[in-house]
């Protein structure tokens, strides 16, 4: 890895780790949890709800605090599907099948602990990992052109219809009219 980029990091902990950005990312949390917790509320609709909130504050801390609302909606999905079998988003269904199960034995506390740290812990190697590997990826998309992109649809089209169980007529036929529900309103 390049040294660079631990100096980043260091700077960006630098500024990240004052009091008052800690403040707004604990209040960040707590919301983000509290309005997570409602099923079909996922996390983009929890920032878009409380968005407002961060109107007033300079831009670091409002960042900061969007991210804190962010990660307390992904881990509110995981309460609800721990305590109540109902995934609060798409990210949460995995957890119903073995936290709820622990619930039921009376161990939701040692469940709810796990998806925490397991969430902590999946943040911040998913943080490192995508500040590692961005400069390559960001020069290899740079090389992308038309050909390329084109390329790519088809393969995740086909994709899409190899994954899909049941007929595989039925299968072409919902690609096909995704294809055509995405193409309304694009210029020729």
């Amino acid at each position: 890895m390049d040294f660079h980029l631990f100096q980043n990091l260091a700077t960006g902990f630098g500024v990240a780790v004052s009091w008052v950005n800690l403040l707004y990312c604990l209040i960040g949390c707590i919301l983000g949890t509290l309005i997570g917790v409602l099923p079909g509320i996922g996390p983009v609709a929890t920032i878009a709800m409380l968005l407002p909130a961060t109107y007033a504050l300079p831009p670091v801390s409002a960042l900061i605090m969007l991210a804190g609302i962010y990660y307390g909606a992904q881990y509110g999905g995981s309460t609800t599907a721990i305590l109540v079998n109902l995934p609060g988003e798409s990210s949460s269904v995995v957890t119903c099948i073995d936290g709820y199960q622990m619930a039921r034995q009376g161990r939701a506390g040692p469940a709810l602990a796990a998806a925490g740290l397991g969430s902590f812990f999946a943040g911040c190697v998913g943080t490192i990992i995508l500040a590692a590997f961005a400069p390559p990826l960001t020069e290899l998309a740079f090389k992308f052109g038309p050909a390329e992109y084109f390329s790519l649809m088809v393969l995740g089209l086909i994709g899409a219809v190899v994954l899909a169980s049941g007929s595989l007529l039925k299968a072409i036929a919902m690609v096909v009219l995704g294809l055509l529900l995405g193409l309304v309103g694009t210029d020729v």
